[in-house]
């Protein structure tokens, strides 16, 4: 906005008198100045010490180099420019200073955390590998940033001088943290614990960061240096969501952008392509986008990263945020740099951080990265071979009654089961939600104080607690818990991508209703019916989605399941879950294929034949049929004969109304579980008429029928769609079968990073 105002499209006309008075600009840029104080509060918050201090070798390593070497080439990318500028030498004489190389290094070395971690969020690269240590290494940098800035710019704008500056602002930093922390924390958990806070003490609280900032301004360096260091003196957690739910509008929201456009209204980028030209312009901005990609591919290659991973961690790691706006306006006010490298520079932050995101979003896509193929099943899993299961939950509830369904997958016949527990958190906060959900610490403490937990920190806490007591009991198993924070409507691609990365054969999820004391389901969160249907679009391997009705533990109780086999890829993927279970020596399954005659066994032409051809369904009928009589019989061969806790009978249908009389007999027995297939390619008429019918699509129609609450079961569920040729497709609430085209291709190994993790 501040570009479109400027005197440099107006000259200086009345217009730009009207809309740029002298007075205006000051008393903007005066009460812009209390929102700048306001954000970089809020990047001091972001901050979490104990991270920057105990981070891991690799990513400070590339922090450091990233810093370092955008430094060193910095100076003499400056020097190369002021020789290829054009005008009097004279002129340039005056800007060959150090305090000019000196905040040119510094710019070209900066790189904006918060900025970084929307871009990780919104191109979904947040949890995977590449994602954890770009996250990490920019958080570690911008520290570094930071304290430069508050150490060297002193020095560039006073002079020698500027020694006592630093020196008083080292002795205050360290008052701050000795002495005035630890009363601050005990105040804060205190009255965060009994949920006394109210509006006027909140404002009294951020009104703190303001007071810092005035104490640096009188030492003598800048006042957003007292704002950081008190916003990474508050302690992490509940009040901290509080705080930035109550205040960050008015601060970020309307006072930030002022600064920006103030600095919109000083750039001078056309004078400066006409002066210089355009080709000099693009050289410079060209020069200081490669430092940073140089320095994290040659850190990166001492730890074995992919040249391309290298490549995406320097292109965000040039991105920007306030700090070198800041430096600029610093700068211009001090008249160190000429228009000419105020304006290229400014050009280059705005230009590095609007391309990054679209450069990243087309050179790396993990999708291409793990490639899948059809045989990705669990029907076609190697009895020899890991089951990698990543199952996703929102809230400790929904961790326990998955664990049930994970310890029935377990057993010691089979090879050790790789369990990814994922906490789905919606984002509606600021970068501090998204890197306290991507840190995955289990210990949540802060140093100083132990602060109340926001909801989703209790709940992680909790789910880490669950899978960790599950990994402790269960032998061979191996678990990792990791959180994902995205806004509901895109989550279900951070789950394609953790899916990918983590090699899963299953994605389990929870249904969205839960059961009440009286045993009804009753809706949780509408949204949460709405991340199945997504994940089920097009998830890269077999779905399952469990109802949970209070399923007993495998270690208190045998657990009784059956499995309702009608056919189709889903059905045959469900037999062999169930089929898997079964030996886990406290399972016992029963299998029961219903088989359909007469009116029942009448094919679904119409919803397929303009896509495929009379000739085409009759033909698919037929050949899933052979395929549901081949593994049926296989199963019956090696599992039922062998085993006497494996039993297996048959029952006819013959019309739509013997669909329930049969479901009822069976569940007359009682049992625990059902594990039942969505139901994809079983081309039946009734089915599909039925479909039409049903409250939750997404659980087929057997699975809506014994979920209904008017059915009376009181057993849990287990849906089952398989990877490649099951599923349906949601739209409108009605359904058709979902297209069977995916491209066949193996498997590659992607980067994997690990926060909370236990063996056992």
């Amino acid at each position: 906005m501040g570009i479109l105002i400027s005197p440099e499209l107006f000259g200086s006309s009345a217009l730009s008198e009207v809309l740029t008075p002298l007075k205006s600009i000051l008393t903007t840029e005066t009460i812009s100045y209390v929102g700048l104080i306001y954000t970089v509060f809020l990047a001091g918050l972001d901050m979490n010490i104990d991270t920057i201090l105990r981070g891991r070798k690799k990513a400070t390593s590339i922090a450091i180099a990233g810093v370092l070497i955008p430094m060193l080439c910095g100076g003499i990318i400056y020097a190369l420019a002021l020789k290829m500028y054009k005008g009097p030498p004279e002129y340039w004489a005056n800007y060959d200073t150090p305090k000019a190389y000196m905040f040119w290094t510094l710019i070209l070395s900066v790189t904006g955390f918060p900025m970084v971690s929307h871009i990780l969020a919104d191109l979904k690269l947040l949890y995977t590998g590449l994602g954890r240590v770009t996250l990490t290494t920019a958080m570690i940098s911008d520290f570094y940033n930071w304290v430069m800035f508050a150490m060297l710019v002193p020095f560039a704008i006073n002079g020698g001088s500027a020694i006592y500056a630093v020196v008083s602002t080292i002795v205050y930093v360290l008052f701050c943290f000795v002495v005035i922390r630890p009363y601050l924390v005990e105040i804060i958990v205190r009255k965060t614990n009994q949920n006394e806070w109210n509006n006027n003490e909140l404002l009294i609280v951020v009104m703190g960061a303001y007071a810092s900032a005035a104490v640096t301004d009188l030492l003598g360096t800048h006042p957003v240096v007292g704002a950081l260091v008190y916003g990474i003196m508050i302690p992490r957690g509940k009040f901290t969501h509080l705080l930035i739910e109550k205040s960050e509008d008015f601060g970020v929201v309307y006072l930030a952008p002022l600064f920006f456009g103030s600095c919109g209204i000083r750039l001078r980028a056309i004078y400066v392509i006409k002066t210089q030209g355009l080709g000099l312009v693009l050289f410079i901005l060209l020069l200081s986008i490669l430092p940073k990609i140089l320095s994290t591919v040659i850190a990166t290659q001492f730890y074995g990263m992919p040249v391309l991973d290298g490549v995406s961690i320097g292109l965000l790691m040039n991105t920007k945020g306030i700090l070198p706006i800041l430096m600029l306006n610093s700068a211009w006010d001090k008249q160190i740099l000429s228009v000419e490298s105020f304006s290229i520079l400014t050009i280059a932050v705005l230009v590095m951080t609007m391309m990054v995101p679209l450069i990243i979003n087309a050179i790396y896509k993990p999708r291409k990265l793990y490639k899948q193929n059809k045989l990705k099943t669990l029907q076609n899993l190697k009895a020899e071979a890991e089951l990698r299961i990543l199952a996703c939950v929102h809230n400790p509830r929904q961790a326990t009654g998955m664990i049930n369904i994970l310890e029935a997958c377990h057993s010691t016949k089979l090879p050790p089961l790789r369990v990814f527990a994922l906490q789905l958190v919606e984002l509606t906060g600021h970068t501090a939600s998204l890197f306290v959900s991507h840190a995955n610490q289990h210990n949540q403490q802060q140093s100083g104080g132990e602060q109340a937990l926001t909801k989703a920190q209790q709940d992680l806490e909790s789910i880490t607690n669950i899978f960790q007591t599950y990994a402790a009991i269960n032998e061979n198993s191996k678990v990792e818990t990791i959180a994902a924070a995205s806004s509901y409507s895109t989550i279900h691609e951070d789950i394609y991508n953790l899916s990918q990365e983590k090699q899963a054969n299953l994605i389990l999820l929870p249904y969205h209703k839960q059961s009440n004391i009286e045993g009804i389901l009753e809706t949780a969160n509408t949204a949460f019916q709405e991340i199945n249907r997504n994940v089920m679009r097009d998830a890269p391997c077999t779905v399952g989605i469990f109802v949970d009705r209070g399923l007993a533990s495998l270690f208190k109780v045998n657990l009784r399941v059956v499995m309702v086999f009608i056919g189709g890829p889903d059905d045959r993927e469900a037999l062999a879950v169930a089929w898997r279970m079964s030996k886990h020596q406290g399972v016992q399954l029963s299998v029961v294929r219903i088989l359909m005659f007469g009116e029942a066994a009448e094919i679904d032409v119409i919803s397929h034949v303009e896509n495929h051809g009379l000739l085409s369904v009759v033909v698919d009928s037929e050949k899933q049929r052979e395929l549901d009589d081949e593994y049926v019989s296989a199963f019956r061969l090696q599992a039922v004969s062998n085993e006497d806790s494996i039993k297996y009978s048959e029952k006819e249908v013959r019309s739509r109304d013997d669909i329930p009389e049969v479901l009822h007999e069976v569940d007359q027995i009682g049992y625990d579980l059902y594990i039942l297939g969505e139901g994809g390619g079983r081309n039946c008429l009734i089915l599909t008429e039925l479909m039409k019918w049903t409250d939750c699509p997404e659980l087929g129609v057997i699975g809506d029928i014994v979920a209904s609450n008017n059915f009376g079961s009181s057993s849990s569920l287990l849906i089952i769609q398989q990877y490649g040729f099951g599923g349906m497709v949601f739209e409108n609430g009605n359904t058709t079968q979902k297209p069977n085209e995916v491209v066949p291709s193996n498997i590659e190994d992607g980067p994997v990073f690990v926060e909370v993790e236990w063996h056992q």
